[in-house]
């Protein structure tokens, strides 16, 4: 009797399979961005071969920060308060210098609340991965503005902006992130291909991602959203709701310019880097961001690398092995040290 030999199950270099870097189910909005952008951190985990049990993953408060709920659900999660995620990170990193440490960020988290942390975070140059989930909204409280929204962009209820918008990954070039990148949730490959780099990165990569909210960025000339709205028949109420939207996916070669045509019917115009831009000169990278403004545009792919710049862990000085492993006799200061330095505060 003949019998069916059973295919063997697809595993990565470690011998996982990619089951074991999923999390929970998506609580979002169906057509979210966010989501595209834990399953490109699934992809890039389970093919670079990332033991999940070693990574820590870190957030503050909004829909981004729900997001490491979805994605490597064997590794270890803190979720601080808003804007915090920083300082959490730091302590956790410099604790256990082996993990493999990522932040997942929104753009209310980053460039608002948490501004202070995000840039102490920069000149550190502590060694994780900073991804920033950037819709341009506040999500979770009903669509304001968040400081990277494009001025002159309008919020749901018709009220225009008038300020200037924050670019992170300008803050990021001026302020000593090592490796700096802009990205948009529906570009697969290049998403990817950016996440792999700041996998092998010995410094803080941080990556501004475009990510469509589906709910309050509905207004047409939108850079980063879209949304789609309906009100009930009866005049006594309005009903919001959020239809299924598939996901949005493109694919660009090297230097190619397009028009994004997103479900509300606005366009998002991207622009890949071309392989002669060289992203190792800071002041290329700077011109590169402002030009690109000027024309409307929104340059994506890694503007900005220092692959050799020291870290936080080099500037400390810090030993190989994890400092919540020592023991106390290590860690602990002798009597003689403090009693030197009380002498020294008479």
């Amino acid at each position: 009797m003949s019998t069916t030999a059973v295919p063997p199950k697809k595993v990565n270099r470690i011998g996982l399979e990619v089951l074991n870097y999923k999390g929970g189910k998506t609580t979002l909005c169906a057509g979210c961005g966010h989501n595209s952008i834990s399953e490109r951190i699934v992809e890039a985990f389970y093919e670079m071969g990332i033991q999940p049990w070693n990574v820590a993953k870190f957030s503050g408060i909004g829909c981004s920060s729900k997001s490491p709920a979805y994605f490597l659900g064997l590794s270890h999660g803190f979720n601080s308060v808003h804007g915090r995620a920083p300082s959490v990170a730091t302590g956790a990193m410099l604790a256990n210098r082996t993990m493999k440490g990522i932040i997942v960020t929104g753009d209310g988290d980053t460039a608002s609340i948490g501004i202070g942390q995000f840039v102490h975070l920069m000149r550190r140059n502590l060694p994780l991965i900073y991804i920033l989930e950037d819709n341009g909204v506040y999500g979770l409280t009903k669509g304001q503005f968040s400081a990277t929204a494009e001025m002159g962009s309008k919020s749901k209820g018709g009220v225009v902006n008038d300020m200037r918008k924050i670019d992170c990954c300008l803050l990021g070039i001026e302020l000593g992130a090592t490796l700096v990148a802009r990205s948009f949730s529906g570009d697969k490959k290049q998403l990817q291909g950016i996440l792999k780099t700041a996998l092998h990165h010995n410094g803080l990569s941080v990556i501004d991602i475009i990510s469509p909210c589906v709910t309050f960025n509905d207004h047409e000339g939108s850079t980063k959203s879209y949304s789609y709205m309906k009100e009930h028949d009866l005049p006594i109420h309005q009903v919001d709701f959020v239809p299924y939207y598939e996901d949005i996916s493109i694919e660009m070669a090297d230097g190619e310019v397009r028009d994004v045509e997103m479900h509300d019917g606005s366009h998002l115009r991207l622009r890949k880097l071309g392989r002669d831009y060289d992203p190792t000169n800071k002041r290329n990278a700077v011109r590169l961001i402002e030009d690109s403004e000027e024309k409307g545009e929104v340059a994506t792919g890694i503007l900005y690398i220092r692959p050799r710049e020291e870290n936080f862990f080099d500037q400390l000085g810090l030993m190989d092995a994890p400092l919540a492993t020592l023991p106390e006799s290590i860690t602990r200061p002798a009597q003689s040290a403090l009693d030197m330095v009380m002498e020294e505060l008479r």
